[in-house]
C-alpha cells in the first residue's frame, strides 16, 4: 500500500499502479503528476464521494477501483477516460449510473452491493464488455441493449429484484458464467434446502487450524465429536461479487452426493453469534487448485502456471469427472455458475473435486427451453476448461483422439446456445476416448 506522504513528496514518480487507502475525502491532485505512467489506480476503502471532472488527464489509466467509498452516483467523468477498460465501485451507495459514466473501451464493470434500480441503455453499446458484476442491487430488469454485447462472458445478477430472465440473455453467444440466485425468479428449491440436511450443534465441534478464507467465508479444520476430522466453513453473511453466501450454502446442501463433490456432513446450528456454517469432508492435502484466478489482463480466463502440463490420462480423468458432476448438478436443478479451473481441486492421478458454489443458482428440473439454455451456457464453461486441458497435454494423446476432443470442445463453445450438447452427451463422448 502506498502512502499520501510518498505521493506528495514525489517519491512515486513513474509508477504504473497506485494504491491509496487512508481515509481520503477528496481526490489528491498530486495523482495527476503520475499521468505519464499510471495505469492502475486503487482508491478503495476511503470516504470519497466524487472524482475530479478532469480525470481524463490520466491518459494511460486502464483500471480504476473505488470500492468501499461513499459514492451515490457513478461519476460521469469516467466516460471521458479514453483508455479505461475496468471499473470497480463495489459496496458504495450508488443509485444512479449515468450513460456518460461509461467509457468507450469498457470491458469489466463491477457495481456489486449498491442501490441501483436501473441501468442505462448505453451499456449495451459497449462492444468490448466481457464481465459485468451487478449482484446485490435492486434491479428489476436488464437493458435489452445488452443483447448486442456478443463478447459478454460473465454476468453476476444475484440478489436483485428480477422476476424473470430475459430471453435474449439466454441466447448471448459468448455467455459462459451466469449467477442469478436470490431473485424472485428462482425456484422454491433454494428456500427448501436448509430442511434437507442434518443439523450439527456447534458444541460438538472443536475448531483447529485455519485452512483458508474466501469472499464468502472462512474454512477451519475441526474435530467433530471425539475422533472425526472435518472441515468447517463459517459464512460471513456479506454480499460477495457472486451473491449472498447463504445461497451458496443452500446450493452446497442441495447438490447432494457425488464422487466429484466435497461431501456436506450437515449444517451448523446453535452458533453463539448465529453464524451460518457447514461441516464438510476434510480434503486430503495432496489435492491442489487446478488454476489461478483470472488476472486484470485475462479478465474472464484462469491463469495457469507456465509449467502446468498433464498426461492425457490425467487430463481426461479431470474432464470426465467435471462433466459427470456437472451432469449431476443439472439433474438436481442447479447450475454451478463458476465452472472454472480455479474452483477445481485435483491430485496427480487426475482425481478431482468441484468446489465453491458461490455463484450457483437453481432452475426448474423439468425440461424447457429456459432450463436447456441455462444448462448449455454452463456447457460452454466446460468447453473452455476442456480447451485449457487439451492445450497442456504433453503425452499420451493420439492425433485421432485430439481431433475428436477438439471437435467436442468446439461444439461446447459454439455460439448457438441450444445447439451445444448437454452434459449427458458430453459424458458419453468422453467415456469413448
Amino acid at each position: 500500500m502506498d502512502t499520501l506522504a510518498q505521493l506528495r513528496a514525489g517519491q512515486l514518480s513513474g509508477i504504473t499502479r497506485l494504491d491509496l487507502s487512508c481515509g481520503l475525502t477528496e481526490f489528491p491532485r498530486e495523482i495527476f503528476d503520475l499521468a505519464d505512467s499510471l495505469e492502475v489506480l486503487n482508491l478503495s476503502g476511503n470516504a470519497l464521494r466524487s472524482l475530479p471532472d478532469d480525470l481524463h488527464r490520466l491518459t494511460r489509466l486502464r483500471v480504476l477501483f473505488c470500492s468501499d467509498n461513499q459514492f451515490t452516483e457513478l461519476p460521469a467523468c469516467l466516460g471521458q477516460c479514453a483508455a479505461l477498460t475496468m471499473i470497480g465501485f463495489k459496496a458504495n451507495a450508488i443509485e444512479n449510473v449515468p450513460a456518460a459514466a461509461l467509457p468507450p473501451l469498457l470491458r469489466w464493470l463491477i457495481l456489486t452491493d449498491n442501490r441501483i434500480t436501473e441501468l442505462p441503455t448505453e451499456l449495451g453499446e459497449r462492444p468490448h464488455l466481457q464481465k459485468l458484476m451487478l449482484a446485490g442491487n435492486q434491479l428489476q430488469r436488464l437493458p435489452e441493449s445488452l443483447s448486442h454485447c456478443h463478447r459478454l462472458e460473465l454476468i453476476r445478477i444475484a440478489a436483485n429484484q428480477l422476476t424473470e430472465l430475459p430471453e435474449w440473455l439466454l441466447t448471448l453467444p459468448s455467455l459462459t458464467w451466469l449467477a442469478y440466485a436470490g431473485n424472485p425468479l428462482e425456484t422454491e428449491a433454494d428456500a427448501a434446502a436448509l430442511e434437507a440436511t442434518a443439523s450439527i450443534p456447534w458444541s460438538q465441534l472443536n475448531l483447529e487450524k485455519k485452512l483458508g478464507e474466501g469472499a464468502s467465508g472462512v474454512i477451519h479444520q475441526a474435530l467433530w465429536g471425539q475422533t472425526k476430522q472435518v472441515a468447517v466453513k463459517l459464512y460471513k453473511g456479506e454480499m460477495t461479487s457472486d451473491g449472498s453466501p447463504l445461497h451458496e450454502m443452500n446450493a452446497c446442501i442441495t447438490a447432494g452426493i457425488h464422487p466429484n463433490l466435497i461431501r456436506v456432513e450437515g449444517r451448523i446450528v446453535d452458533h453463539p453469534q448465529q453464524t451460518a456454517g457447514l461441516v464438510m469432508q476434510l480434503i486430503d492435502p495432496s489435492y491442489r487448485n487446478l488454476a489461478g484466478l483470472p488476472s486484470l489482463a485475462s479478465c474472464t480466463r484462469d491463469v495457469y502456471a507456465d509449467d502446468t502440463r498433464f498426461s492425457a490420462d490425467v487430463a481426461l480423468c479431470i474432464a470426465n469427472g467435471i462433466a459427470s458432476v456437472a451432469e449431476h448438478l443439472h439433474r438436481q436443478g442447479i447450475t454451478h455458475g463458476d465452472l472454472y479451473g480455479h474452483n477445481i481441486l485435483w491430485n496427480e492421478h487426475g482425481d478431482c473435486l468441484l468446489g465453491d458454489f458461490g455463484a450457483a443458482s437453481f432452475h426448474a428440473t423439468s425440461d424447457s427451453l429456459e432450463s436447456r439454455a441455462l444448462q448449455r451456457i454452463e456447457v460452454r464453461a466446460f468447453g473452455v476448461l476442456l480447451g485449457e486441458l487439451l492445450a497442456r497435454i504433453d503425452s499420451g494423446l493420439s492425433d485421432e483422439q485430439r481431433v475428436a476432443l477438439e471437435g467436442l470442445q468446439q461444439r461446447c463453445c459454439q455460439p448457438d446456445v441450444l445447439a451445444r450438447p448437454g452434459f449427458s452427451e458430453v459424458v458419453r463422448e468422453l467415456k469413448g476416448r
